[in-house]
Protein backbone atom coordinates (compact mmCIF):
# COMPACT_ATOMS: atom_id res chain seq x y z
CA UNK A 1 0.00 0.00 0.00
CA UNK A 2 1.25 3.15 -0.77
CA UNK A 3 0.93 5.98 1.79
CA UNK A 4 -0.64 8.28 -0.25
CA UNK A 5 -3.85 5.37 -0.04
CA UNK A 6 -3.18 5.06 3.61
CA UNK A 7 -3.43 8.62 4.60
CA UNK A 8 -6.63 8.82 2.80
CA UNK A 9 -7.65 5.56 4.48
CA UNK A 10 -6.46 7.20 8.03
CA UNK A 11 -8.42 10.71 6.95
CA UNK A 12 -11.67 8.42 6.69
CA UNK A 13 -11.71 6.49 9.61
CA UNK A 14 -10.61 9.65 11.67
CA UNK A 15 -13.84 11.42 9.83
CA UNK A 16 -16.01 8.11 10.75
CA UNK A 17 -14.50 7.84 14.24
CA UNK A 18 -15.44 11.74 14.66
CA UNK A 19 -18.83 11.13 13.26
CA UNK A 20 -19.34 8.31 15.63
CA UNK A 21 -18.33 10.64 18.39
CA UNK A 22 -20.17 13.30 17.65
CA UNK A 23 -23.36 10.83 17.82
CA UNK A 24 -22.13 9.11 20.84
CA UNK A 25 -21.79 13.02 22.70
CA UNK A 26 -25.50 14.13 20.78
CA UNK A 27 -27.26 11.00 21.89
CA UNK A 28 -25.52 10.85 25.57
CA UNK A 29 -24.91 14.65 26.44
CA UNK A 30 -27.17 17.16 23.87
CA UNK A 31 -29.98 15.30 22.97
CA UNK A 32 -31.37 14.54 26.52
CA UNK A 33 -30.63 18.61 27.09
CA UNK A 34 -32.59 19.95 24.16
CA UNK A 35 -35.43 17.04 25.20
CA UNK A 36 -35.68 18.72 28.51
CA UNK A 37 -35.65 21.97 27.05
CA UNK A 38 -38.29 21.08 24.91
CA UNK A 39 -40.50 18.57 27.75
CA UNK A 40 -40.11 22.30 29.98
CA UNK A 41 -41.24 24.56 27.21
CA UNK A 42 -44.06 22.40 26.26
CA UNK A 43 -45.22 22.47 29.78
CA UNK A 44 -44.93 26.23 30.15
CA UNK A 45 -46.94 26.21 26.83
CA UNK A 46 -49.65 24.09 28.62
CA UNK A 47 -49.59 26.18 31.76
CA UNK A 48 -50.01 29.36 29.62
CA UNK A 49 -53.17 27.56 27.94
CA UNK A 50 -54.46 26.57 31.49
CA UNK A 51 -54.14 30.16 32.69
CA UNK A 52 -55.37 31.88 29.63
CA UNK A 53 -58.43 29.08 30.15
CA UNK A 54 -58.85 29.93 33.35
CA UNK A 55 -58.81 33.83 32.95
CA UNK A 56 -61.11 33.09 29.74
CA UNK A 57 -63.32 31.48 32.60
CA UNK A 58 -63.21 34.44 35.34
CA UNK A 59 -63.92 37.32 32.56
CA UNK A 60 -67.12 35.44 31.60
CA UNK A 61 -67.89 35.17 35.48
CA UNK A 62 -67.08 38.71 36.05
CA UNK A 63 -69.16 40.13 32.92
CA UNK A 64 -71.80 38.07 34.18
CA UNK A 65 -71.10 40.05 37.27
CA UNK A 66 -71.47 42.98 36.01
CA UNK A 67 -74.51 42.14 34.17
CA UNK A 68 -75.76 41.54 37.70
CA UNK A 69 -74.60 44.48 38.96
CA UNK A 70 -76.20 46.86 36.15
CA UNK A 71 -79.59 44.99 36.45
CA UNK A 72 -79.01 45.49 40.42
CA UNK A 73 -78.29 49.11 39.62
CA UNK A 74 -81.10 49.54 37.20
CA UNK A 75 -83.71 47.98 39.97
CA UNK A 76 -82.26 50.66 42.43
CA UNK A 77 -82.78 53.09 39.93
CA UNK A 78 -86.44 52.52 39.78
CA UNK A 79 -86.77 51.77 43.33
CA UNK A 80 -85.51 55.70 44.34
CA UNK A 81 -87.26 56.92 41.22
CA UNK A 82 -90.87 55.44 42.58
CA UNK A 83 -90.05 55.89 46.29
CA UNK A 84 -89.24 59.83 44.75
CA UNK A 85 -92.29 60.32 43.02
CA UNK A 86 -94.47 58.63 45.98
CA UNK A 87 -92.55 61.11 48.71
CA UNK A 88 -93.30 64.56 45.75
CA UNK A 89 -96.89 62.86 45.70
CA UNK A 90 -97.37 62.94 49.53
CA UNK A 91 -95.28 66.24 50.34
CA UNK A 92 -97.61 68.38 47.28
CA UNK A 93 -100.93 66.59 49.46
CA UNK A 94 -99.50 67.63 52.47
CA UNK A 95 -98.15 71.30 51.21
CA UNK A 96 -102.48 71.62 49.64
CA UNK A 97 -104.07 70.54 52.81
CA UNK A 98 -101.83 73.25 54.80
CA UNK A 99 -102.34 75.59 52.35
CA UNK A 100 -106.16 74.80 52.36
CA UNK A 101 -106.21 74.91 56.30
CA UNK A 102 -104.42 78.28 56.33
CA UNK A 103 -106.50 79.64 53.62
CA UNK A 104 -110.05 78.20 55.82
CA UNK A 105 -108.73 79.90 59.28
CA UNK A 106 -107.41 83.35 57.32
CA UNK A 107 -111.01 83.36 56.03
CA UNK A 108 -112.19 82.95 59.45
CA UNK A 109 -109.77 85.43 61.16
CA UNK A 110 -111.54 87.44 58.44
CA UNK A 111 -114.77 86.75 59.24
CA UNK A 112 -113.74 87.19 63.22
CA UNK A 113 -111.98 90.90 62.34
CA UNK A 114 -114.96 91.60 60.28
CA UNK A 115 -117.25 91.19 62.79
CA UNK A 116 -115.05 93.04 65.21
CA UNK A 117 -115.17 95.47 63.16
CA UNK A 118 -119.04 95.99 62.73
CA UNK A 119 -118.95 95.72 66.19
CA UNK A 120 -117.23 98.77 66.72
CA UNK A 121 -118.27 100.49 63.97
CA UNK A 122 -121.99 99.99 65.70
CA UNK A 123 -120.44 101.43 69.14
CA UNK A 124 -119.18 104.05 67.67
CA UNK A 125 -122.20 105.25 65.53
CA UNK A 126 -123.89 105.04 68.91
CA UNK A 127 -121.66 106.73 70.91
CA UNK A 128 -121.47 109.68 68.73
CA UNK A 129 -125.54 109.31 68.16
CA UNK A 130 -125.72 109.25 72.12
CA UNK A 131 -123.63 112.28 71.77
CA UNK A 132 -125.36 114.42 69.49
CA UNK A 133 -128.68 113.40 71.21
CA UNK A 134 -127.02 114.63 74.14
CA UNK A 135 -126.53 117.57 73.00
CA UNK A 136 -129.28 118.48 71.17
CA UNK A 137 -131.84 116.63 72.77
CA UNK A 138 -132.50 119.03 76.18
CA UNK A 139 -133.68 121.79 73.80
CA UNK A 140 -135.30 119.77 71.25
CA UNK A 141 -137.06 116.38 73.62
CA UNK A 142 -139.28 116.92 76.82
CA UNK A 143 -138.61 114.73 80.05
CA UNK A 144 -141.64 112.74 79.11
CA UNK A 145 -140.97 111.92 75.67
CA UNK A 146 -137.18 111.38 76.63
CA UNK A 147 -138.27 108.40 79.44
CA UNK A 148 -140.40 107.18 76.67
CA UNK A 149 -137.70 106.60 74.12
CA UNK A 150 -135.63 105.17 76.56
CA UNK A 151 -137.74 102.66 77.60
CA UNK A 152 -138.28 102.00 74.22
CA UNK A 153 -134.78 101.41 73.26
CA UNK A 154 -134.07 99.24 76.54
CA UNK A 155 -136.93 97.13 75.37
CA UNK A 156 -135.54 97.19 71.90
CA UNK A 157 -132.06 95.55 73.01
CA UNK A 158 -133.82 93.51 75.70
CA UNK A 159 -135.69 91.72 72.54
CA UNK A 160 -132.41 91.65 70.45
CA UNK A 161 -133.58 94.14 68.05
CA UNK A 162 -130.79 96.45 68.18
Amino acid sequence: MNLHVLAQASQIVGAVVFLIAIVLIWNRFIAPGVKAYQESKNAELADAEARRERMRADVAVARAEVEHADADARTIRERIDAATARDRAKTLEEAQAEADRIIRNAAGELERARLAARSRLRIEFIEKALAKARAQAPGRVSDATNTALVNATVDDLARGKG
